[in-house]
C-alpha cells in the first residue's frame, strides 16, 4: 500500500499534502531537471481516493487577510515571464466550488481568522501546473486560497487547524510551494547553500514530531540549519504550514524527495495511517 493510500485510513479522512510545484511551467515542458517531480505529480491521483474537491493554498497568492476564490469557472493567471508562447495558452478548466469557498470562509470566521472572498481570481501557476499533471481531466472542483502577506508561521498553522474539518468532507487540502526557493543561489552553483542541511531538518520536523511539537519546530524554521539561505523570503515555504496545521496530532511522511535544479527538495503527506 502506498504512503498516500495508507494516510487516508479506514475512516475515509483525507490526508493533507505539501507538494513542490516546480519552476514556472517547466514541469509541463518536459524539463529534464524536473523529470522526477513531474513523474511524482502524475502519480498522485492514482494513489488517493478521489477527493470531493481540492483546496489549493498557493505560494503565488498573497494578501493582507486570507482570501478565498469563489469564482465558479476560474480563468487562467499566467504569472510567469520569459517562457515559450505555448505556455501562455495552457488551459485548466476545472470548475470552482463556490459552496466549498463559503464553507472555508465560515470555518475561518468561526476561528476568528479574518478572511474574504475573491470572485475573479484565476488559477495561478502554483495551482494549475501541478494540477495539470496530477488531475489532468480537470473534473475535480478547485478552490484556491491565499497565504498571508505577513508570512506569520503561527497564523498559517492556525489556518490549517481551522480548516481540518474539511478532511472529513472529502476535501484534499494541498499546500503548493517549494521547500527550497532561492533562485539567485539556484542559478549560481558558487552561491548554492547546503540544501541537504535544511532538507534534513525539515524532514525530521515534519515526520518525527506531531501536534504542538511539530508546530513549535516549524514556527522556528528560519533558525534551522540552512533555513534562511533556502528561503530568503518564505512565501514558498508557508503553504506547508497550512497542510501541517490541518493534520494536528497526526503524523507526516516524506512523499517525494529528490534533487531538482541542483537543490534538494521534499514533499510531505500528513494524516492518519491505519
Amino acid at each position: 500500500m502506498t504512503v498516500l493510500a495508507q494516510q487516508c485510513g479506514a475512516s475515509g479522512r483525507m490526508p493533507t499534502l505539501f507538494w513542490n510545484h516546480g519552476g514556472g511551467p517547466m514541469p509541463l515542458l518536459g524539463d529534464r531537471s524536473q523529470a522526477s517531480l513531474t513523474q511524482y505529480l502524475k502519480g498522485v491521483a492514482a494513489r488517493l481516493p478521489k477527493p470531493t474537491a481540492i483546496l489549493a493554498v498557493s505560494a503565488h497568492w498573497e494578501a493582507e487577510k486570507v482570501m478565498v476564490s469563489t469564482c465558479p469557472a476560474p480563468p487562467m493567471l499566467f504569472d510567469y515571464y520569459g517562457f515559450p508562447p505555448e505556455t501562455y495558452q495552457f488551459k485548466y478548466p476545472a470548475p470552482g466550488d463556490p459552496a466549498l469557498a463559503q464553507r472555508v470562509l465560515g470555518l475561518l470566521g468561526s476561528a476568528g481568522i479574518a478572511a474574504g472572498a475573491d470572485a475573479s481570481r484565476g488559477y495561478d501557476h502554483g495551482t494549475f501546473v501541478p494540477l495539470m499533471l496530477a488531475y489532468p481531466e480537470a473534473r475535480v472542483p478547485v478552490v484556491q486560497m491565499s497565504v498571508l502577506r505577513s508570512m506569520d508561521p503561527g497564523a498559517h498553522l492556525a489556518i490549517g487547524r481551522a480548516l481540518a474539518p474539511l478532511r472529513d468532507e472529502g476535501v484534499l487540502i494541498v499546500g503548493s510551494g517549494m521547500t527550497f526557493h532561492n533562485m539567485g543561489a539556484a542559478s549560481n552553483p558558487a552561491r548554492q547553500p547546503n540544501t541537504n542541511a535544511f532538507d534534513s531538518w525539515l524532514t525530521a520536523a515534519c515526520t518525527e514530531a506531531v501536534g504542538s511539537k511539530r508546530a513549535e519546530l516549524l514556527t522556528g524554521w528560519a533558525k534551522a540549519p540552512g533555513g534562511r539561505e533556502s528561503h530568503p523570503r518564505e512565501e514558498h515555504f508557508i503553504p506547508l504550514l497550512v497542510a501541517a496545521g490541518a493534520a494536528g496530532e497526526e503524523p507526516g511522511r516524506v512523499d517525494y524527495s529528490d534533487w531538482v535544479m541542483g537543490t534538494k527538495i521534499s514533499g510531505f503527506v500528513f494524516g492518519t495511517a491505519p
